[in-house]
């Protein structure tokens, strides 16, 4: 499940009154407001540019609560929270009204794991803009960390009612449906997300629903694609194995596996999958160091200590 920042701000002027180092231009002023509010913006470069447009001590009003709600996004995704907040309760009580700092707010709450204080940010935020997309798809997630897995399958189906484009509404609410075991529902979710905009999580949401589905060749297909995004990502390597191993493809599975324990050599799992592939391909002494890895990271794991067994080797 993800909560997504806000950076929605109002329309404002082209210029800031901003004081300038000599030579500077009032073109730069409108170029650090840009940084502070552009989507596109790195955390560090935000949390200095709307630091600059605060420190001049010239804004008022709304522009002055954007700046700080967009430094406390900034500072959110540095994980600095409660700088964060403080910056956010600022911007809410210069503009009580500002929806988009309700919903930043909210998301530092619920990062920081009070649910019920994110929840009546974005209860807030809602009451002030009742189609605020993003704060129906945040309060979902909410709901999940609540356990109400209803109320959250509504509020996301809100979020995509207000804004059929939010990509992660979609994921969000496929994943629902995939815990309820609804998998045609989930697939249909998960490919809206990828037809907006594909990311590596989404393909293996849809290559688990797909293989839960017993559509393996489309789940392969699903992790091919994280694969091809993401090569260095183990989770692309060791799903598509999987589904090879399945389908009797002992030799493409080693390889998958050969390549999952490579970028995640914490991954018990795969040593122990590697291992079978390496058993049904008779490397004996192979699958045996393969089971012993795996309970070296895992002892309790019953599967490889029952292949060491049947091996007739020591765990």
């Amino acid at each position: 499940m993800r909560v997504l920042d806000c950076l929605k701000v109002l329309s404002f002027g082209v210029g800031l009154a901003l004081s300038f180092p000599p030579g500077a231009s009032a073109l730069d002023g409108e170029q650090v407001w840009q940084r502070c509010i552009g989507a596109a913006t790195a955390p560090d470069n935000r949390v200095s540019a709307c630091t600059s447009v605060i420190d001049a001590k010239t804004e008022t009003g709304r522009k002055l609560a954007a700046a700080y709600c967009n430094r406390g996004h900034g500072l959110t995704e540095k994980r600095e929270l409660d700088r964060a907040l403080a910056d956010l309760d600022e911007a809410i009580r210069l503009d009580p009204a500002y929806a988009c700092a309700h919903t930043n707010r909210g998301r530092v709450y619920a990062f920081k794991r009070d649910l019920d204080r994110a929840m009546a940010d974005y209860d807030e935020a809602l009451r002030i803009d009742p189609t605020f997309a993003l704060a129906y798809n945040n309060r979902g997630d909410a709901w999940v960390g609540k356990g109400d897995a209803d109320r959250a399958l509504a509020d996301f189906s809100a979020a995509i009612k207000y804004d059929p484009a939010l990509a992660i509404a979609y994921g969000n609410r496929g994943y629902l449906y995939y815990r309820k075991r609804d998998m045609a529902h989930a697939i249909e979710d998960y490919s809206m997300q990828i037809r907006l905009r594909p990311d590596v999580l989404a393909y293996i949401n849809r290559g688990n629903a797909w293989r839960y589905s017993e559509q393996l060749d489309r789940a392969a297909a699903d992790y091919a694609e994280v694969i091809k995004l993401a090569p260095e990502d183990a989770r692309g390597w060791r799903n598509r194995g999987m589904i090879r191993l399945y389908k009797g493809d002992n030799r493409g599975g080693l390889t998958d596996y050969d390549k999952a324990v490579q970028y995640d050599p914490a991954d018990v799992y795969s040593w122990n999958n590697r291992g079978q592939a390496k058993l049904r391909l008779g490397d004996k002494a192979g699958a045996i160091a393969d089971f012993r890895k795996a309970l070296e990271l895992r002892p309790d794991l019953s599967t490889a200590r029952a292949s060491l067994q049947q091996l007739g080797a020591k765990p």
